[in-house]
């Protein structure tokens, strides 16, 4: 019989207090995506809640990476890993928050490939990339699209595809040519995509966003 989210949120609290640790600071919300996360599975949910738990307070001991931390990737104007995507992911999801944030705000990803080339792809470096948004940031991806993969890609894509969760590769869509491209500015809406990809939206460097007031 299906446990209905109400106890299994309950019995996820009740496994995570077991495992040493509190769900006290964090809502509903929070948890139910490590729910869905894995299935809706109550121990696999609490373990995954604490491992989560674990590489925040070593990674962000402070709660949040300060712009100060990251100067020479915020100069550079482009996104590199560990601290740096984290720093990223947070600020997405800080800047969807409208009033009071509920747990369940997601972001929506365009990555450009344009000025890839087989000297600077870094197929570990992606793959360590997407296992941080898997394994610490379950839920928030609503879907990323990749614009302008070269030919060469395709093969690197097959590798890191066998390190993502089908869930993860089910968000991600490929836009390879005109129709494709068109789908896509109608989905994520032309207000929200940059004037550079067909839409209408400015686009706005991460470090000039402004911060949120309160």
């Amino acid at each position: 019989m299906e446990k209905s989210p109400e106890l299994a949120l309950t019995q996820m609290r009740k496994s995570v207090e077991k495992l040493g640790f509190s769900t006290e600071n964090y809502g509903d919300p929070t948890l139910m995506r490590f729910l869905i996360a894995r299935s809706m599975d109550i121990e696999k949910a609490a373990k995954m809640f604490v491992q989560w738990l674990k590489w925040r307070s070593s990674i962000v001991p402070n709660g949040f990476i300060a712009e100060s931390e990251v100067p020479d990737q915020l100069e550079a104007r482009k996104i590199f890993l560990q601290e740096f995507i984290v720093y990223v992911i947070d600020k997405a999801i800080a800047s969807g928050v409208r009033g009071r944030e509920t747990g369940n705000e997601k972001f929506i990803c365009i990555v450009d490939f344009q000025q890839l080339t087989y000297k600077n792809a870094d197929t570990r470096g992606y793959i360590t990339g997407f296992q941080i948004l898997q394994s610490y940031f379950p839920e928030r991806l609503a879907k990323m699209y990749a614009l302008h993969i070269p030919r060469f890609f395709v093969s690197v894509w097959k590798m890191v595809c066998r390190f993502l969760d089908k869930a993860t590769q089910e968000k991600i869509v490929i836009v390879t040519n005109e129709d494709e491209k068109k789908c896509f500015v109608e989905e994520v809406g032309e207000e929200a995509v940059p004037i550079e990809y067909g839409g209408k939206a400015k686009l706005t460097a991460i470090q000039d966003v402004p911060p949120l007031e309160g």
